[in-house]
């Protein structure tokens, strides 16, 4: 077999492999981002919690990026301090470490009761997460497989008169192996499968100790890189968790690095063979960054806020940048084209909506002035892009036969409307009551802050499913978000249910936040049925809608 032949079929091993992570991680994200946010939005009570909780969420999302990318989104809505932030990351880093442990074993044996399953579970489930499962059970059948389609690639590899050239110069040059490694990991954006890949090839005799102690430490560099790429273009907050974390695993892996090479450090207590050495030495790595690096968190985020300056004009990154219009008058004669500009518009208008509804939670629990004048000042632009979309709306010229475009130019006027509602509850409701908390200096109970946490996750989950309906007026994605809707009846039903036995139980912080509470579950509800309402028009053309609850009259 010819070498390049070999290196296309290492290449698309190595492409399996990297998807058949991403699959686990999309899985688990899927079927359990709501609990996943729930316990980051509570991780800020200690820096031991917080570094657990971000080595329990790696090994579920088998990824140490995806854990940053939600530690970032939080720490941008003001959730999580920088400090708290940097302690989920040497969690989360600790427990990709982790994964590749387990994933290093020879659990060949496995995949096809994992695809068997996988595939049942995915294909005859009616149920999302169960659906999500499978998902996750077929995405580790393939890591798997993978695996064992690298290691059957790089046996002949061996054998190659370049490959030892390539090596022998690595092995005398272990700052360029370092720095390949993190290159190589930075554009796979995952740290496992490049650890998993560097232990193949030791076992297969390709890669040396010496060359492969580069490699994991360069890997582990490039694990840090990836955070501080994606996260490069949000807010101030979000970097210096990036950055910091970066900076720990930079230092510590180049010294490290040297220690090893200059000092001739002995690796035998490690483990046996070349392969599990530096699969341990990734372990041992993460958890020395741990036990180093938690204590130094303080000072880490001091020396992120030098590096990475709050920006000049002060913007807490509540506001959007300010975008030009997108309704088209040049369009406005032809009524496809010009209700394409209006859908445009609309879906700007929600995205403003969007970046108010996001931080209540923390507005609830900061009382933050700024924030709340910034969300009254968001609700100007909803006002002003509801006026200019409607009477755009109300110009397009439609033909006589056209009834068509006609109805679905009303049908985005009446979204438009609620849209329009929805900021007004936002701004001269919720803002209202996160103040009247704050300036009472009263907290909800446990459970209660439970509910409306979860309740607020559930408004937001559909706010993007209805804007999914506006775009795609996709029949099934109708129904889910009236199907939607219905469970979040339900869970205001039980929530004044909780609520009300609380009451009873002259629980002190239910009584003194009563009125906030049933007043915030009811205004997320009234905001749920507005963004639900894109999905009648579509399913009364369809067929799936009835005409009225009402039993006919006998």
């Amino acid at each position: 077999m010819s070498f390049y032949l070999l290196l296309l079929q290492l290449a698309g091993a190595v492409t399996l492999l990297l998807w058949a992570v991403r699959m686990v991680r999309t899985g688990v994200e899927r079927a359990h981002e709501p609990a996943l946010r729930r316990a980051l939005r509570g991780s800020g009570s200690g820096l031991v919690k917080a570094a657990g909780l971000g080595t329990v969420i790696a090994i579920l999302l088998q990824s140490s990026t995806a854990v940053a990318i939600l530690a970032a989104g939080f720490a941008g809505q003001g959730i999580l301090s920088v400090g708290t932030g940097l302690a989920l990351m040497l969690g989360a880093d600790l427990g990709s470490s982790l994964v590749v442990q387990v994933l290093s074993f020879n659990l060949s044996g496995l995949i096809p009761v994992l695809l068997i399953a996988g595939g049942v579970l995915f294909f005859k489930s009616h149920s999302r997460n169960w659906r999500q499962t499978g998902r996750i059970l077929m995405g580790i059948a393939l890591i798997l497989v993978s695996l064992g389609m690298i290691s059957s690639a790089t046996q002949p590899l061996r054998d190659s008169e370049v490959l030892p050239m390539i090596i022998g110069y690595l092995k005398g040059d272990f700052v360029t192996a370092f720095l390949l490694a993190a290159a190589f990991t930075w554009l796979a954006h995952s740290s496992i499968a490049s650890i998993l890949l560097v232990a193949t090839f030791a076992a297969e005799g390709i890669v040396p100790l010496e060359l492969g102690i580069s490699f994991v430490l360069g890997a582990n560099l490039g694990g840090g890189l990836i955070a501080a790429a994606l996260t490069r273009s949000m807010v101030v907050e979000a970097r210096r968790i990036a950055i910091g974390n970066l900076m720990f695993r930079g230092i510590v892996s180049i010294v490290i690095l040297f220690s090893l090479h200059l000092l001739k450090l002995p690796l035998d207590s490690l483990g046996g063979d070349v392969a599990r050495q530096l699969i341990n030495l990734h372990l041992a790595f993460n958890l020395l960054l741990v036990v180093l690096c938690l204590p130094l968190v303080g000072y880490m985020e001091k020396l992120a806020g030098w590096f990475i300056k709050e920006p000049a004009n002060g913007e807490n990154g509540l506001a959007p940048v300010e975008a030009a219009s997108a309704l088209d008058y040049g369009v406005i004669n032809s009524p496809r084209l010009a209700l394409a500009s209006a859908t445009r518009e609309i879906m700007r208008m929600a995205e403003v909506i969007e970046i108010m509804l996001q931080p209540l939670m923390d507005i609830y629990e900061t009382g933050d002035k700024e924030k709340i004048k910034v969300t009254r000042r968001l609700e100007e632009t909803v006002d002003k892009a509801q006026l200019e979309i409607k009477l755009y709306l109300a110009k397009i010229n439609y033909p006589e036969d056209d009834e068509e475009d006609a109805k679905r130019g009303k049908e985005l006027s009446h979204f438009t409307i609620n849209l329009e509602y929805v900021g007004d509850a936002i701004a001269k409701t919720l803002m209202r009551l996160a103040e009247v908390k704050h300036e009472k200096k009263l907290s909800f109970s446990k459970e209660g802050w439970r509910e409306l946490t979860e309740l607020h996750h559930q408004v937001m989950a559909n706010m993007q499913l209805a804007l999914n309906v506006l775009i795609s007026r996709d029949r099934v994605s109708a129904r889910q978000l009236l199907e939607e809707k219905d469970r979040m009846r339900s869970a205001e039903h039980k929530s004044y249910g909780s609520h009300l036995q609380r009451l009873q139980h002259g629980t002190i912080k239910s009584i003194e936040t009563s009125n906030i509470h049933l007043e915030t579950v009811r205004t997320l509800k009234m905001i749920n049925s507005l963004y639900a309402s894109i999905a009648y028009s579509i399913l009364s053309e369809s067929g799936d809608l009835l005409k009225s609850r009402l039993v006919d009259d006998v």
